[in-house]
């Protein structure tokens, strides 16, 4: 135990000793032995993601310890295939047992208990991959970002487009005016939402490989249903809709490339807010628009120009009636839909500069400089960005002191406030103004409380 305690200690220093954006290779480190050992990690939610990253990151690097999932039938194959590791159907109970031997957690549980898992391992000095987005409102986001930066720990979003090079490649060229400045830019997913939905109303017995309160979490107490489980992406209470499922992919390129992170610093200032609008065909409390279409204004920053961000989530049919699809078409220059095999062919982002346009995937893994004949030379490694080999071996990189990885919480926290923002926004007929600093909305007293929704009794961050 006093071995894994020093070797900790000698990896936590390591991480916080390195600023820049970089890989250290081994030799060349005092830290070598130790920083070769495998990563110990807790594997929380063990559904279709979690059991691949359960898996990949035994492959990569890490050592599973623990298994953890409020469903005993999501365990039984890892369980089986990892005899060893220890088994858990609610994470508090497993922190309280098994702090002392885990480095770090990996959190794909449903969307509105990735917060409280990552929280409960920040606050344990655990280093933490926690699926997209990493929280289901705009306070938690806010918390894991200064809670990471507090207890000095290793931190990555599960969004692997950042992890290609030709998304690092391409920030380097915006950053170097290759397009010059940008003042809007157009972020679209091929997705709609529920629509309007009723509550269930029976009460079917919970399943007895369930435990309902581990799986419920933070969110208002309610008797079970397996629309919630089965179901929960489709529930205002536990998922975040398209803009924190989809968004959470789409956005990184728009948000580095204007720099907004900048306006997450403080002290506040007035003149600074983000003034977001929202349009939809009708509200729908318990679930998520059919469609949305929103613009957020953003200020002037760092001396660049103001800019606005438009996002569109709607089925192809929906955003070619209302014209964006041909609104899209003409900014880019070509057809949308990429012909590489591209994760995500139809969706995608245009970032419109002066002298150029960048079109992308909405993973934003694959990019494009366009007019192409104007920016021929478009491949390659990034040069001053680090080429990492995937986004999970990034994160045990920096598990082991080595790196640090490109959607740490410092900057996917301030992203899914944004996008988060966004799903707020939907509920209002008025715009919002948000103010970045403090994280509030300072015109609207009902949606800045859902900025912050209460926790049910048993739950905190």
């Amino acid at each position: 135990m006093t071995r894994k305690l020093r070797r900790r200690t000698v990896l936590r220093q390591a991480f916080m000793g390195g600023g820049a954006l970089m890989i250290v290779p081994l030799a060349r480190s005092v830290f070598s032995y130790q920083a070769n050992e495998k990563v110990a990690y807790a594997a929380i939610g063990l559904g279709n993601r979690g059991s691949y990253l359960a898996q990949t990151f035994a492959r990569i690097g890490g050592q599973p310890v623990v298994f953890c999932d409020a469903n005993r039938t999501k365990v039984a194959p890892l369980a089986e295939k990892f005899p060893s590791a220890h088994v858990y159907q609610d994470f508090r109970r497993m922190f309280d047992e098994r702090e002392k031997q885990i480095d770090a957690v990996i959190v794909a549980t449903p969307d509105h208990t990735h917060a409280v898992a990552s929280a409960m391992g920040i606050r344990r000095g655990k280093h933490v991959y926690c699926e997209k987005p990493i929280a289901h409102d705009v306070r938690e986001a806010r918390t894991l970002r200064l809670l990471a930066a507090e207890y000095k720990v290793a931190t990555q979003m599960g969004n692997q487009g950042m992890a290609s090079d030709s998304f690092r490649r391409t920030l380097e060229a915006i950053e170097d005016g290759a397009i010059g400045p940008i003042r809007e830019a157009h972020v679209w997913f091929v997705a709609g939402g529920t629509g309007p939905r009723q509550l269930p109303k029976d009460t079917p017995p919970v399943p007895p490989e369930l435990d309902w309160d581990a799986w419920l979490g933070p969110a208002a107490d309610r008797p079970y249903h397996p629309q919630y489980v089965f179901g929960w992406g489709g529930w205002w209470d536990f998922a975040t809709g398209m803009l924190g499922g989809g968004g959470s992919h789409s956005l990184n390129l728009t948000f580095k490339a204007l720099r907004l992170r900048q306006l997450w610093e403080g002290p506040a200032n007035p003149g600074k807010y983000i003034r977001v609008e929202s349009t939809i065909p009708e509200k729908a409390p318990h679930g998520f628009p059919r469609w949305q279409f929103l613009r957020y204004h953003i200020p002037a920053r760092g001396g660049l120009p103001p800019a606005i961000i438009y996002w569109y989530n709607a089925e192809e049919g929906e955003l070619r009636r209302q014209g964006v699809w041909e609104k899209l078409e003409h900014i880019a220059g070509r057809d949308l839909e990429w012909k590489d095999g591209s994760w995500t062919p139809r969706s995608g982002t245009l970032l419109v500069g002066e002298k150029g346009v960048v079109h992308t995937n909405a993973h934003n893994s694959v990019c494009q400089l366009l007019p192409v004949d104007k920016f021929a030379d478009q491949s390659g490694p990034p040069r001053r960005y680090p080429h990492t080999p995937g986004h999970e071996y990034e994160f045990i990189a920096a598990c082991r002191g080595q790196a640090r990885c490109f959607s740490e919480f410092d900057h996917s926290g301030p992203v899914i406030e944004l996008l988060l923002l966004g799903n707020v926004a939907g509920r209002f007929d008025d715009p919002l103004e948000f103010d970045p600093v403090e994280g509030r909305v300072v015109n609207n007293e009902e949606a800045d409380a859902l900025l912050r929704p209460p926790y049910r009794k048993g739950w905190a961050l």
